[in-house]
């Protein structure tokens, strides 16, 4: 257990940022599956919403250091050419 004031702050600290990251990684994640949901059903204008909705909050994700950068990237990227699939088919 914490012995001096600083380490006991640092706890407090890091509870207060890991509910923090959780939250915003799980409100990432909501987004993310809302785009999913949205090209499961084959809903181009929905996903493409949905899509422009998720995309900022994903790179404020990365933006804090929640989630790396290039791995936001990747998942855009791939829900873009997933959206952009659907026209064809």
């Amino acid at each position: 257990m914490a012995n001096n004031a600083s380490a006991r702050k640092r706890i407090r600290q890091t509870k207060v940022r890991t509910a923090r990251n959780a939250a915003r990684k799980s409100r990432m994640r909501t987004f993310v599956k809302k785009v999913e949901e949205a090209i499961a059903g084959g809903d181009k204008a929905g996903a493409a919403d949905a899509f422009r909705a998720a995309q900022p909050e994903m790179q404020r994700a990365s933006g804090k250091g929640v989630i790396h950068a290039n791995t936001v990237s990747r998942k855009l990227s791939r829900l873009s050419a997933r959206i952009k699939a659907l026209a064809s088919a």
